[in-house]
């Protein structure tokens, strides 16, 4: 899920709107919502803050020094806006697939018939 998008379902959660209510205050349909709160949606910053003022939050920018290090902040940061039960199912599905070419790689060596 974007961070635009995450951020204006956090922020309409947070403020006890459903995504209908949403979008009576913005004068557009609980579709048009949806779509903003999809992931991959790419609203423009007017946009998102408009949508988060309706909901009663605020948009705040910041710039960032590019990471220097190892790390990829964005990675990070992608993990940290997932549910607990997101990134679980995430690390399955990463876990199965190493799974599967550690097992590839024993068939490939003849250690498995």
């Amino acid at each position: 899920m974007s961070s635009a998008a995450h951020s204006l379902r956090a922020a309409r959660s947070r403020s006890g709107l459903t995504q209908a209510e949403l979008a009576r205050r913005l004068g557009t349909s609980q579709a048009a919502v949806a779509q903003l709160e999809r992931a991959g949606s790419n609203p423009t910053v007017r946009t998102l803050e408009r949508a988060l003022r309706a909901a009663g939050h605020r948009l705040d920018l910041c710039a960032r020094p590019l990471p220097t290090g190892s790390v990829d902040e964005s990675l990070l940061a992608g993990r940290l806006a997932m549910t607990p039960g997101e990134r679980v199912r995430t690390f399955e599905a990463a876990y199965a697939g190493a799974r599967q070419i550690a097992r590839a790689g024993a068939r490939a060596r003849g250690e498995l018939a």
